[in-house]
This record gives structure tokens, sequence and C-alpha cells, in this order.
């Protein structure tokens, strides 16, 4: 713990010997095979004519888009806790921007200036390893919205404004910021990668099961492409990854074959439900994506979806299993800010 007169700034960015942790290596060795694979075998398809050009044009448009957002991601987290941090608050913030806009939140520039500084402010405890803020942000922030939203003594659309807002704020700051507060473990780096790594391939694996398995419809009104069987293959094939690279990525309590299928099991079925909650939304205000700035993909809450509800989920399983971050110091910035 930190005391007023000592307190100095832990290092925050660089390497920090990161690239010498085996479990880094490998998970950065498995991110590059996956991609060197999945262009192998679109260059196989195309070649053999085994594809449409519809589907063709697909499976580039996302190929290249994980080519792009696989170092945009993985780079910030090998560098260093603020980088990390950084790269989560922006992605919090796109992810607003685009729900304010198919929701039309975003015309009520009060309540999207708060909700915007809410998702800051989460970040910043984490970042400040400043867990009792962290926690106690989300019934706070409910507070400053709920009573924010009185001001201009309009209680036609009350509920819709605060509702969302709250909703907004606590997806994309409290759930996405589990990401950050993740980074005050020093060896954080090859547990996130190998988290992203599993969220973006389960999404993958639907995908692809999708497009060759039929069968009875998981969601039907919520989500026409996903069936039943799509999410237990998913599952199936996540679990499976996960156990084979966590055994090399974690250690202690958590590398056990029972930590690591369970992991793999919430992992998929969070990440399932998260992106089946963002459809709802995208159903429910009659929209097919929330964006189009990935090719492919569609928006940055298209991408991230998953890992609102996986994040949070996995955090305090591990928490609760084994604690993050203990015995490291504590609000490092807020201490020594205010002196």
């Amino acid at each position: 713990m930190l005391t007023l007169a000592s307190a100095t700034l832990p290092p925050m960015f660089g390497l920090d010997g990161s690239l010498d942790d085996p479990g880094v290596r490998v998970v950065l060795v498995v991110i590059g095979g996956l991609l060197a694979g999945a262009a192998l075998i679109i260059g196989v398809l195309v070649a053999t004519a085994r594809v449409g050009p519809e589907m063709r044009s697909e499976l580039v448009k996302r190929t290249l888009a994980w080519g792009v957002m696989a170092p945009l991601v993985g780079v910030p987290i090998v560098l260093g806790k603020l980088p990390t941090t950084l790269m989560v608050t922006v992605i919090g913030l796109l992810c607003y921007r685009e729900f304010a806009r198919a929701t039309g939140l975003f015309r009520d520039k009060v309540m999207s200036g708060l909700v915007a500084v809410g998702i800051i402010l989460f970040n910043f405890a984490a970042l400040d390893h400043w867990y009792g803020l962290w926690q106690a942000l989300a019934p706070l922030w409910l507070m400053v919205l709920a009573a924010s939203a009185i001001g201009r003594d309009q209680p036609k659309g009350y509920i819709q404004r605060v509702g969302l807002s709250v909703f907004s704020v606590l997806l994309f700051g409290a759930c996405l910021s589990h990401l950050s507060y993740v980074a005050n473990e020093p060896t954080y780096r090859a547990p996130m990668l190998l988290l992203m790594i599993a969220v973006g391939m389960n999404d993958v694996f639907a995908f692809c099961v999708g497009k060759l398995v039929g069968g009875p419809k998981l969601r039907p009104n919520t989500s026409p492409g996903k069936t039943i069987s799509v999410a237990v293959v998913a599952v199936v094939l996540t679990t499976a990854l996960g156990v084979v690279l966590g055994s090399r990525v974690l250690s202690g309590e958590l590398a056990s074959m029972a930590h690591l299928i369970t992991m793999g099991v919430l992992v998929s079925v969070a990440g399932i439900l998260g992106d089946l909650m963002v459809s709802s939304v995208k159903r429910d205000v009659g929209i097919k994506d929330m964006g189009n700035v990935i090719p492919g993909h569609g928006g940055v809450l298209d991408r991230v979806n998953s890992l609102l509800l996986a994040a949070p989920a996995i955090f305090h399983y591990v928490m609760y299993f084994r604690g993050i971050g203990e015995g490291e110091p504590t609000r490092v910035l807020t201490r020594m800010l205010l002196g």
C-alpha cells in the first residue's frame, strides 16, 4: 500500500519485459498463425472456386478487418497499463456513440455528456487501482443521471432518458472497464490477450458454423442466423481453445482442467449472450448494424458486443479464486494528485 509520503508512479507504459513472458509469446504466435491461416484458407477457397463471389467478398473483408483490429487491440495491451486503459476507454466511448445514435439518446446533450464522463471515470478508477471508487461509481453515477434528468422539469420521457443513460454507462463504462482493471495485475498481458482470442474466435466459430449447419433457431426474432447447433458448437470449440491455450498461459490453481473448462464455457456463453443482447437492441430500433466503420463487421459495438458480458464474467471468476492486482500499489494517481 502506498503512503502519501512515499507515493511514486509505478510503470504504466513500456514493454517491461513482456516479450520475455512465454505466455505472451505463445499468444502472439497464435494470433499471427490464425490470421495467416485464415488468409491461406480464403486463398484456397477462391482458387478452387468453392465459394461464390458474395461469400468470397465477405470472407476477405472480415479477414482484412481482423488483420487491422488485432494490432490495434494487441499492441496497447503489450505496451502496458496506460495504453491498455486508454484503448478500453476509447472503445467504450465509440460504442456509446453508436448506441446513442441508434437509440436517439445523442439528442440529449446533457445526459450524453454525463454518460461519457461516467465511462471515463470508471476507467480512471481502474487505472488508479482504486477498487472502492470503481465499485461505488455504478450507484453514484445512477444518482447523478437520475437527478440530472430532473433539471429540465420535463417528466415526459424521463424513464427513457434515464434508462438509456444508465444502461449505457453500465455497459460501456462499468462492464468494459473490467478490462482496464485487469491491467493492475503485473502478468495481465497474456491472460488478456487470451481472452481477446477466445472471444474473437467464439464469434468466428459461430459465423462459420452458421453457414454450414442448420437446425432450430436459438432466438429467431432476435438473431435469425443463430441456431442452437451454432451455439453448442461455438461453446465446445471455444472451450477447447481456452483449455489448450490456457494451459500454456495461466498458472497456479486456474491452470487446472476444471477451471480451464469452466472459464472456456463462461467466456463462450457470456459472449453469445452479449451478442444477442446487442442484436435485441438493433431489432428494437430497426437497424442491421450499429455502424459501418469495420468492413464485414459493422460498427465497433457490433465487434465488441461479446466482451460486454464476457469481461465482467471472467473477471469476477478469477477475482473470486485468485484475486487481481492484490499486493500492487493502490490509488497511485489520486494520492499523488491530492498530495
